[in-house]
């Protein structure tokens, strides 16, 4: 399944290419499930960012391993792939694009993810549009 949200802000690309640090992934974490962050190498190839998301008394480690990043004249990128994802999921890739828009730039957020099972591959759109939705107004005000 693939999530595509793309979000317009009034920066140049690179400066908001440049700010995908680790305080920007805090304030872009949702409030529910909590994070808790445990690694954040930064978004180079072979960085690993690991979390523990915290629902109730139940908790679940979600590791991702930076696997490509490209900066070119109109637009940068880098990809985090699931290593260890927790369950219902079994694959995940999230490309984070930033990409040149007259003087701002759109920021792209690509999500491909999956459960071994369409129908609930499609139960949980909703809820990853939500979560990843909620990306936008923190770029918003961060970018504008």
């Amino acid at each position: 399944m693939q999530l595509h949200i793309r979000t317009l802000v009034k920066q140049d690309y690179l400066s908001v290419f440049d700010a995908f640090d680790e305080r920007l992934f805090r304030k872009l974490s949702p409030p529910y499930p909590r994070l808790k962050l445990l690694r954040f190498d930064g978004s180079y190839p072979g960085d690993v960012v690991e979390v523990e998301l915290q629902a109730g008394f139940k908790s679940y480690r979600w590791t991702s391993l930076i696997t490509e990043r490209v900066v070119t004249d109109t637009e940068a990128y880098f990809v985090d792939e699931g290593l260890e994802v927790p369950s219902p999921l079994r694959r995940w890739r999230h490309k984070h694009l930033v990409a040149k828009e007259g003087a701002g730039a759109v920021i792209h957020d690509i999500i491909e993810y999956s459960t071994g099972s369409k129908t609930l591959d499609l139960l949980l759109y909703p809820l990853m549009l939500v979560q990843f939705g909620s990306r936008k107004p923190v770029y918003k005000k961060m970018f504008n």
